[in-house]
């Protein structure tokens, strides 16, 4: 199956987006030996975890940003994989908490104590790097490599239950939905693999790179691609429901959210497109942001919570379409963290019980802020740099 785009605008496109692939290497941690990345927060049971940029597991408590762990070798990649770029989102589950380096290798660990409890593989590593998080589903973790390559492995154990490979490039995180697992490509594709054994379901060729993860919805798979457009795809058989005729001014980098039959798929342009589910028309005009948008959104109750790369946090209206006021602008926050005017939002949000989770960054400092989204209220704000003591 194939999606069939008008080819007019690409001579303009392409040139564009290898810049767009360029900045995205430089995004990737080449700032000398210390290790980047753009891994956001995750909660659970009260504690937020995030990979930072020294290359950490760092867990903290939700209720005050207080360290969960004492031990100054907890989260910890082990000494011979010191400074390592995280780009993906811890995933938590199965009573651990799982983490994808960029150095071809996945770890697991303890959450109440930050314990390493295994590293797949054994020895080395993949000999591809990972540039996108994972997903934890049916006692199993699933992975995707930059090659291509795509893993099951026992979440208990960590031991390899099936690996298949593809020949596209793949930087987008997985989405598990029931027995079937998704994933689009650089290629121009996406796919549908059996959880189970790892089988091909069914491909589609698309009109341009994949590099978000996608949303399953009621049966719908949801996307928006390099070629600017937005679709929504069968989960079953992989057919066409339609695609957007509205274009997006940039490309779509962040993950969509979806809300009473409409879907909000925020762009590089600055933009947040709100298109209806069923029909993929223009519930309204899309909402100016100002700033590029790469962080993935959430839903807090009926609002959805956005972050430009600029600095800035809005919880967007699902009645109104209004986005208001920021809720922050981390480059003019104050108090314990020093203000500073270089400070970007490139990881994805978490969210949990109203409170809002982002990581903020610079060259050299990331700092994770939490919001209550009703009461508009920063709750407390922690830089993510070790120092001594933690």
């Amino acid at each position: 199956m194939q999606i069939k785009r008008s080819g007019k605008r690409w001579g303009k496109v392409w040139p564009i987006l290898a810049l767009l692939v360029t900045a995205a290497v430089v995004l990737s941690g080449c700032y000398g030996s210390q290790a980047k990345g753009w891994s956001g927060p995750a909660s659970a049971d009260g504690r937020i975890f995030v990979g930072s940029l020294d290359g950490r597991l760092v867990g903290v408590n939700a209720s005050d940003g207080s360290p969960l762990w004492l031990d100054e070798e907890a989260g910890t990649l082990g000494t011979s994989d010191s400074g390592v770029a995280l780009y993906g989102s811890p995933a938590v589950g199965e009573g651990l908490v799982y983490l994808a380096g960029y150095n071809g290798k996945i770890y697991a660990f303890v959450p109440e104590t930050g314990a390493l409890r295994w590293v797949y593989p054994r020895e080395g590593n993949l000999g591809s790097s990972i540039a996108a998080g994972l997903a934890v589903a049916q006692g199993r973790v699933y992975f995707v490599c930059s090659d291509g390559s795509i893993y099951a492995l026992d979440a208990a154990t960590g031991d390899k239950l099936w690996m298949v490979e593809t020949e596209s490039k793949i930087w987008s995180t997985p989405t598990v939905d029931g027995d079937t697992l998704y994933v689009g490509c650089f290629e121009k594709k996406l796919y549908a693999f059996n959880t189970g054994d790892g089988t091909k379901r069914w491909e589609l060729e698309t009109g341009g790179a994949i590099v978000s993860p996608v949303l399953v919805s009621e049966g719908t798979v949801y996307f928006g691609t390099f070629d600017r457009y937005f679709y929504a795809v069968d989960a079953a058989g992989g057919s066409l429901k339609w695609g957007s005729e509205v274009m997006g001014g940039k490309w779509f980098w962040a993950e969509p959210v979806i809300y009473n039959g409409v879907v909000y798929a925020p762009d590089l342009d600055g933009k947040v497109y709100i298109l209806d589910a069923a029909s993929g028309a223009e519930v309204t005009g899309a909402v100016e942001l100002d700033s590029p948008i790469s962080s993935a959104p959430v839903m807090v109750g009926d609002k959805v919570v956005l972050a430009t790369e600029d600095g800035y946090v809005y919880a967007l209206d699902t009645a109104s379409y209004q986005k208001g006021t920021p809720l922050i602008d981390v480059k003019e926050e104050s108090g314990e963290i020093a203000k500073s005017t270089s400070r970007k939002i490139y990881a994805p949000l978490s969210a949990a019980d109203g409170v809002v989770y982002i990581k903020a960054q610079t060259a050299s400092e990331d700092v994770l802020y939490a919001v209550d989204v009703a009461g508009r209220q920063l709750l407390w704000s922690r830089s993510l740099v070790k120092s001594e003591g933690d």
